[in-house]
């Protein structure tokens, strides 16, 4: 899913010979770093009610990172940098991110794997 995800990030930008699309997979990397950083690579600090301040605070970069994958298409677009047609592709991968990252965190809650 994830592969699929990025070969629609890169299509985005072929079809439309237009590489400005790219800069929101910039955020695809970012999106999972608080998780590394601050919650020792689980994502189980996500949909706890702990507070603190590094845990607040990688719930608000998780946050940041996830509205700025879907800003960045939207600013480019309004800015006449890329086409429609690349923003749309640029919201299906952005879907299929966001289902690989949900059945990612729904695979380790499991402890049979």
């Amino acid at each position: 899913m994830f592969s699929s995800s990025i070969l629609l990030q890169i299509l985005a930008c072929a079809l439309y010979n237009n590489w400005w699309p790219l800069l929101s997979a910039l955020m695809y990397v970012l999106v999972p770093m608080p998780c590394l950083f601050f919650g020792g690579g689980s994502t189980q600090f996500l949909i706890s009610r702990d507070g603190g301040g590094w845990i607040g605070a990688a719930k608000f970069l998780t946050g940041a990172s996830t509205v700025g994958s879907l800003a960045i298409p939207i600013i480019l677009r309004h800015a006449h940098m890329i086409d429609t047609g690349a923003m749309f592709i640029e919201f299906v991968s952005f879907f299929i991110f966001v289902c690989t990252v949900l059945c990612f965190h729904r695979v380790s809650l499991e402890d049979d794997w």
